[in-house]
């Protein structure tokens, strides 16, 4: 049975869909048949990030409200194989929804798939807690600007009111530079937001650059950010994946 993980953060700009992104590619490239799933409604954009943006056509929507088979809503990366994406619908009302409209739909993704990386909305909301329906693990994104890890600390507080208690937290973006400006550290990052590490990925170029190139990071350039993602991903199928030195 595969595994659903859910990528979220407390507030926007933490480059969560980046990391929804680069994990789901990455896994893949290991061989895991994955799926990748935009939940932010009106707001999507994992297609741009996955390169992807030609395969918006059908969306979640469409299998949970007119039963349309999950993999033919679902489409395959032309650029890394095993690697499937399925799109946000541009309008949706949450409050229409509920989790057991959602469960047959991930029932099937476990079937079909290793891993379902979900990229949820920002903030706190209903589809923050929609995309954690049947989650067995969330991995928190965040930075080390001190509004981010106060949200990441009070998100990851509701995730596990919400009964998930596999808990791993993304140290993204980050510059040695800043962190010495504000005198912090990741250590410090991860005490006060006090979730599990499972990978620390810093600020490189090569993300910009891939992305407006339209190549996946993997396959771009395999640097600082590529290598990290790419140890992330190997963390989550349990490989005992220790941190590159910095």
């Amino acid at each position: 049975m595969g595994k659903i993980i859910t990528i979220a953060s407390g507030k926007g700009g933490t480059g969560k869909t980046t990391s929804a992104a680069a994990v789901s590619s990455c896994l893949a490239v290991l061989g895991y048949r994955t799926l990748c799933i935009d939940f932010d409604v009106g707001l999507k954009k994992l297609d741009l990030s996955l390169c992807m943006s030609d395969f918006t056509v059908t969306d979640f929507y469409d299998v949970i409200s007119s039963g349309m088979e999950l993999m033919r809503a679902c489409n395959e990366s032309p650029q890394i194989p095993g690697l499937f994406f399925l799109s946000a619908p541009s309008e949706c009302d949450f409050d229409t929804l509920d989790s057991v409209a959602l469960q047959p739909m991930f029932k099937e993704i476990r079937r079909e798939f290793d891993y379902c990386i979900i990229d949820a909305p920002s903030g706190i909301g209903v589809g923050f807690r929609l995309a954690h329906t049947c989650a067995d693990m969330s991995i928190i994104v965040t930075t080390g600007e001190l509004p981010a890890m106060r949200d990441a600390q009070r998100t990851a507080s509701l995730v596990r009111d919400m009964g998930i208690t596999d808990l791993r937290l993304l140290v993204n973006r980050v510059s040695k530079r800043n962190f010495k400006q504000i005198a912090t550290t990741v250590d410090d990052v991860i005490d006060m937001v006090s979730v599990r590490l499972i990978g620390i990925v810093p600020e490189d170029r090569s993300v910009f650059l891939s992305l407006h190139k339209n190549i996946p990071l993997i396959l771009y350039k395999r640097r600082r950010a590529a290598f990290d993602f790419l140890d992330v991903a190997r963390r989550i199928t349990g490989e005992d994946v220790p941190l590159r030195q910095r």
